[in-house]
């Protein structure tokens, strides 16, 4: 582990168990439930910039399409314990990613990636941006000057993120992509035609309707619910944040073959 070169899609199943990017997972059972019920009641935190209004403000529809989407326990009386993600429902959900990633390569379209967790998921867009610029795509250069009340957004390694005290920052926020946004336009350059990302990233450019993709953890509902109403086009359920990046590799790997982008380094 890493599992050398591309995993099949049994390996990959297996590997996403072992390492809990799938399966059986950290995420506490009752956290799920609380941003469940949180984002049904309206709480904009957990809407990740989308605009639910009071389509899903029923918290057992959230749990249902959770179920559906991500593999969480469909039951509402399970209250306690560990919550799961389907391994099976991550790669199915990485294919059709794929299958956008391989339309953005054949139209040699602009691309812009960003995260929320850089201490996870960092490494997984700066390979893909790779190796969407090998294959013709213009990654988007975000323009400089940029700032969020939560800090400085910046662009490292091809990916757009929060800095905040010298430090690459966890954020939520759909702010610093709307700040990109705003500043393309501002500088009178076109807007991305695919972003890929996470979290508010994700759901704010779904929001203003620009393609989007992007990958969500068992706890955060939102992107999964833009993709059941088309505002998100792939929303990818795993564990954005396990204890160690180079996890993340095989899934990268695994993407990459998929979309036929072959491995980037």
């Amino acid at each position: 582990m890493p599992i050398p070169g591309t995993p099949s899609r049994a390996e990959l199943v297996d590997h996403l168990v072992r390492t809990r990017i799938a399966g059986d997972v950290a995420t506490p059972r009752e956290n799920n439930l609380s941003h469940y019920r949180k984002l049904a009641n309206g709480d904009r935190a957990f809407w990740l910039g989308l605009d639910f209004g009071d389509r899903w403000s029923d918290e057992q529809d959230v749990l249902a399409v959770m179920a559906e989407r991500c593999g969480v326990n469909d039951d509402p009386e399970y209250r306690y314990g560990r919550d799961t993600i389907d391994p099976e429902l991550t790669v199915g959900a990485l294919e059709r990613l794929a299958a956008r990633l391989r339309k953005a390569a054949e139209g040699e379209q602009r691309v812009l990636f960003a995260t929320g967790h850089p201490g996870g998921l960092l490494d997984v867009h700066r390979a893909t941006a790779a190796a969407l610029r090998a294959a013709g795509c213009e990654i988007v250069v975000i323009p400089d000057g940029l700032h969020t009340d939560e800090g400085y957004v910046m662009q490292f390694a091809d990916v757009a993120v929060l800095e905040h005290g010298a430090s690459l920052w966890h954020t939520h926020s759909p702010e610093p992509m709307r700040a990109v946004l705003t500043g393309l336009e501002r500088e009178g350059r076109p807007l991305p035609d695919l972003v890929v990302a996470d979290h508010g990233w994700t759901g704010c450019a779904g929001r203003l309707g620009i393609d989007s993709v992007g990958y969500a953890d068992c706890n955060d509902p939102a992107l999964f619910l833009g993709e059941a109403e088309g505002t998100v086009q792939v929303a990818v359920p795993l564990d954005d944040h396990v204890v160690s990046p180079r996890h993340y590799d095989p899934l990268t790997a695994y993407l990459l073959n998929a979309a036929g982008l072959g491995a980037a380094g």
